[in-house]
């Protein structure tokens, strides 16, 4: 019987029960593909994060799955990690994660604040189908772009009030589209302490909607950076669940993300 340390970690949250809980997977010894997959789907959260033991100086691999698929990069999977990986190390303020894409995820701790370097990708104008928009229960758009790295479309909408009272049908969502694994939809925000709001659907590879989505801000983040002439912002995802993040662009390849996590449940899996 192998034994594996486990948690569920609520992050882009100050309060449990908030923000967008992961699961996180210690591991001592290496777990196949497969394996990984169905415990991601035992747990049954949007993203599960397995962490290998020490390999260098605080570095750890890391890789991402959700119930469906793995996915190559997962910002609150990383920040939950992170969470867990500092609490075990009380002395540790700065660790790498290492993903698929062999990308070097920069991690710091701050407080109760984390901070993630992420890399910066670009979006490119793509054209939104009639069905996709009729199952979002848009009528009319801003605009509508493409991130290739992640094969997730964005449109942009001028009311965050509609934003939040979204109400996609999901079976026609998902047939509406064959070749993106979800669909971001953000306008700008009108609270005082935010600059900009989204929601993710994603029913092509992971949970109908992801609470706070961290890997979205690779180019959401740009995006409004060029729109409002900013290089830092906060961010709000007006789910259900709500979280916030701020975002900065530190150079044309790099942004950081911050933000808080909790751990609300630690226990031991067997397989």
């Amino acid at each position: 019987m192998t034994k594996i340390e486990t948690y569920i970690v609520d992050s882009f949250t100050d309060k449990p029960f908030k923000g967008n809980p992961a699961g996180v997977c210690v591991l001592r010894d290496e777990l196949s593909d497969n394996v990984m997959q169905l415990i991601a789907k035992e747990l049954g959260l949007s993203e599960t994060a397995f962490v290998n033991i020490l390999t260098e100086q605080n570095k750890y691999p890391i890789r991402y799955f959700s119930p469906k698929m793995e996915i190559p990069l997962c910002g609150h999977a990383t920040l939950a990690a992170s969470k867990v990986i500092f609490e075990k190390n009380k002395n540790l303020s700065n660790i790498n994660f290492i993903n698929i894409q062999k990308l070097d995820l920069t991690v710091q701790k701050k407080g109760k604040e984390i901070i993630m370097e992420f890399p910066i990708y670009e979006t490119k104008p793509q054209n939104a189908p009639k069905e996709l928009l009729k199952a979002l229960g848009i009528e009319k758009i801003i605009n509508s772009e493409y991130n290739q790295e992640t094969k997730i479309l964005l449109l942009e909408i001028e009311d965050c009030k509609a934003l939040r009272n979204l109400t996609p049908d999901f079976e026609k969502l998902k047939k509406s589209h064959n070749s993106i694994n979800g669909v971001l939809i953000t306008s700008l925000s009108d609270k005082t302490n935010y600059d900009f709001e989204s929601r993710y659907f994603w029913p092509w590879s992971g949970t109908n909607e992801d609470p706070v989505t961290g890997g979205t801000h690779t180019f959401l983040a740009k995006y409004w950076g060029n729109r409002l002439k900013k290089t830092k912002m906060n961010s709000f995802q007006c789910s259900e669940r709500t979280g916030f993040m701020e975002v900065e662009l530190v150079s044309d390849k790099k942004l950081t993300i911050k933000s808080e996590a909790q751990i609300v449940f630690r226990g031991e899996l067997r397989i």
